[in-house]
């Protein structure tokens, strides 16, 4: 009799998943996400390693800045810092500066607000080409109104004054404000302009208490470019000021004397300059992130 042999079936894999390609956006989303993050990250230290630098560089003495390389300092000194708080010819530098760069801010953001709204509000012959000198001002360099400043404050007798240099700096920051103010001003409807007129608000009355908040994103960024121009400008400031006005960026460019230069107290003066522009954008960093979403900064 014939043996029958019998066969186990045969077991199959299922069937792989189709790709998914929502999978694949995620992977490659994922892979630029990491690009940009890397690419950020490397930004960030490429920027702020000179800041890094010169806060190393002012905790050295000159011997070790000029004799060796290091990542950190060797040997810790607060003498570079206690060398500007002590020398008169150095703090004094600072509130020189801090003085006509408070002067010019306010000047300019006062000045600049009446203007920026008549140029947002009104139509006048000849008001394009009026904004677009306010700009070319803005544009030309500081050289090109050095002579015709030295000239007239040799006259009036403002050299070497706070207020000499605070209305330089005029010429360049009031045409910034009114470029950034306009902009934000162009941004409130005129209804409310003229809901308070029917309310009888006055003039004065309406634009200090109702428009103004409206705008204080804008009038902080205004602010912020003068008073950034007004402290980091040098030639004006070097060039109309001598002993009781001159601020430090020009006490910075003196350093050399008969030993050479003095590196390490140049880096500890560069460190504190630093200080009052960051409070200044620690404050109105908010106001910058909306000036650049209106496309004004």
């Amino acid at each position: 009799m014939a043996e029958t042999t019998t066969y186990a079936p045969a077991i199959t894999a299922p069937p792989l998943p189709a790709p998914n390609a929502a999978a694949f956006r995620r992977l490659g989303t994922g892979a630029r996400f990491q690009k940009r993050t890397l690419f950020l990250v490397f930004y960030i230290l490429f920027a702020l390693l000179p800041i890094y630098w010169m806060v190393n560089m002012s905790f050295k003495t000159n011997e070790e800045i000029l004799s060796s390389f290091s990542i950190f300092p060797q040997e810790f000194t607060w003498a570079n810092y206690k060398t500007i708080f002590t020398d008169v010819s150095w703090y004094s530098g600072y509130i020189n500066s801090l003085i006509y760069v408070a002067i010019n801010t306010l000047i300019s953001i006062t000045v600049a607000l009446p203007a920026a709204y008549a140029f947002s509000r009104y139509s006048f012959l000849g008001d394009q080409q009026l904004f677009f000198w306010l700009l070319t001002n803005r544009m030309t360099p500081p050289a090109v109104f050095l002579l015709p400043f030295f000239q007239l404050y040799t006259t009036l007798g403002l050299m070497d004054t706070h207020i000499a240099v605070a209305m330089a700096h005029l010429v360049f920051n009031v045409p910034l404000a009114v470029w950034i103010l306009e902009g934000f001003m162009s941004g409130i409807p005129r209804e409310i302009d003229e809901t308070a007129y029917i309310d009888g608000y006055s003039f004065p009355r309406f634009f200090i208490t109702i428009f103004l908040p409206l705008i204080k994103a804008g009038v902080g960024v205004a602010a912020f470019f003068c008073f950034m121009f007004s402290w980091v400008e040098l030639l004006l400031a070097r060039t109309l000021t001598s002993v009781n006005a001159k601020p430090i960026v020009a006490t910075m460019t003196r350093t050399v004397s008969a030993s050479g230069m003095d590196w390490a107290v140049l880096a500890a003066a560069g460190t504190l300059t630093i200080v009052p522009g960051a409070i200044v954008i620690w404050f109105v960093r908010h106001y910058i992130a909306k000036g650049f979403a209106m496309g004004r900064v």
